[in-house]
């Protein structure tokens, strides 16, 4: 089930945009960093540093992933989520898998069970074309503390993929700041744009369609951005990724929902949830979120 690691949702222009960023102002010093996150394509521009300097700080960001890929990941066979999957509870859960589970639990409330992690065996079904009698979905089934996570049904299972790709943003942002890094544009799934340009600017970003038809251009600073595309990823009979937890069915393939926020993962989760809203839900749920804004929606 190798399709949702390939690109589980399209991003806005990234890719794009952090290549232009040295090319705008080729008298500054920036370095730049490409590898893989989640199984995705994930890349970073620093300003300010040169390609040796940055040398330790991106091994430092490599070593990271992979920590955290051993926690969140679907596929890596050792993972808490593939154990906590496999067994049906976990014990001494990692502090970043309850950070998740805890926002999931605002976002289930706030969208009024729209996003709902509890999904996979409903995505793994549809990936292999296979019917599953009565699936357990239903985030009300999931119980979490600091010394426990349980499924409390038998044959449940959890996927993070529409929170935990903002979610390692986050951290990753987090660990450049905090070696005191001031103007980075990482995309490590999702966007997280740190103070300014080489040239000065603010970082530019866009939302664009899977087939690169360019949508909207914003600038970011200090700030996150997600972008989720109903029709980024399809799997069994030409259905959305992003499954209604209700009906099991995928989200309108013509769905494109833009938010940024503070917080990668925030954006990450409303993102994925609104593709699954009316369009006129949309502010309504934004509005439960500090600093959240709903940037385009389609």
């Amino acid at each position: 089930m190798t399709t949702a690691l390939s690109r589980r949702r399209f991003l806005s222009i990234s890719a794009a945009v952090i290549a232009a960023g040295p090319a705008a102002a080729a008298s500054e010093k920036s370095a730049r960093w490409q590898g893989r996150a989640m199984g995705a394509p994930a890349q970073m521009v620093i300003s300010g540093l040169d390609q040796a300097a940055a040398a330790p700080l991106f091994a430092r960001v490599e070593a990271e992933l992979l920590r955290l890929e051993k926690i969140f990941s679907l596929f890596h066979p050792g993972s808490q989520l593939t154990r906590l999957n496999t067994a049906g509870h976990l014990t001494a859960p990692a502090p970043e898998l309850l950070d998740v589970l805890s926002l999931s639990a605002s976002l289930n409330a706030a969208t009024k069970g729209a996003f709902d992690p509890t999904v996979q065996p409903l995505w793994q079904a549809l990936a292999l074309g296979q019917d599953i009698p009565n699936p357990v979905v239903g985030w009300q089934f999931v119980s979490f503390d600091s010394t426990e996570v349980r499924l409390q049904r038998p044959e449940m299972a959890l996927t993070l993929n529409g929170i935990a790709q903002g979610y390692i943003t986050d951290r990753v942002a987090g660990l450049l700041r905090s070696a005191g890094l001031q103007d980075v544009l990482l995309d490590m799934g999702e966007i997280a744009a740190l103070g300014q340009r080489p040239d000065g600017s603010a970082w530019q970003v866009g939302v664009a369609t899977p087939d690169g038809e360019l949508r909207s251009k914003l600038t970011l600073s200090d700030r996150a951005l997600a972008t989720s595309a109903a029709a980024g990823t399809l799997v069994g009979d030409a259905q959305s990724h992003i499954l209604d937890p209700q009906t099991g069915k995928g989200a309108e393939p013509t769905r494109l929902v833009s938010v940024s926020a503070p917080r990668a993962a925030l954006a990450d989760g409303l993102s994925t949830a609104l593709c699954l809203l009316p369009k006129a839900a949309g502010p309504k749920v934004i509005r439960q979120f500090e600093g959240a804004k709903l940037e385009y929606s389609a």
